[in-house]
């Protein structure tokens, strides 16, 4: 049975080419369908050098809480204006920083794609980060959304904009890894 004001066997807009619920065609919700699950992926499995590659060169990369941009205050927990910083960033987890071992596990949530400027396509998507401690213990990490600008050609999507904004500032212990 279809939903009341929908004609039988009609699909819902979402699913139509080019509808203005997604404001993208196929090829690109799938492109950046793609590009969120590997981040996720790359993410949980430490792959954090591979994980670069998903950005453009002259990216930007902030990790934001969702009261500072509320109240538009631009305090920022991490940002990284291109990839060569986000390699810093890496380098600087794997061979200084002390931090609780862990394993991540991201959960990435139905994305909404819109046309964006300079033929960048903005990208919304909610997302959990689940953390397991050595002991086996597992808690909930962060939660919040990302924003995202993602450029698309020829099928493949790379991030020029990642702003994770968390749902609070509260981080149970040193946030050392991107979310």
């Amino acid at each position: 049975m279809s939903p009341p004001g929908r004609p039988k066997g009609e699909r819902p807009s979402a699913e139509r080419e080019g509808s203005p619920v997604s404001g993208a065609p196929r090829e690109v919700r799938d492109a950046i369908a793609d590009l969120l699950a590997e981040y996720a992926l790359r993410l949980d499995e430490d792959r954090l050098e591979e994980w670069i590659d998903l950005f453009d060169a002259d990216c930007s990369y902030k990790v934001v809480t969702r009261e500072n941009v509320e109240q538009g205050l631009p305090n920022i927990l991490i940002w990284c204006a291109n990839q060569d910083m986000l390699r810093d960033r890496v380098a600087s987890y794997r061979d200084v920083n002390e931090y609780n071992l862990h394993w991540d596990r991201h959960v990435i949530g139905a994305p909404r794609i819109r046309p964006g400027a300079d033929g960048a396509w903005q990208v919304e998507a909610s997302y959990s980060l689940f953390q397991t401690d050595l002991e086996g213990v597992s808690r909930l990490f962060s939660v919040g959304r990302y924003q995202a600008s993602v450029l698309v050609s020829d099928g493949v999507a790379r991030l020029r904009e990642m702003v994770a904004i968390a749902d609070t500032g509260s981080i149970p212990t040193l946030l050392a890894t991107p979310l």
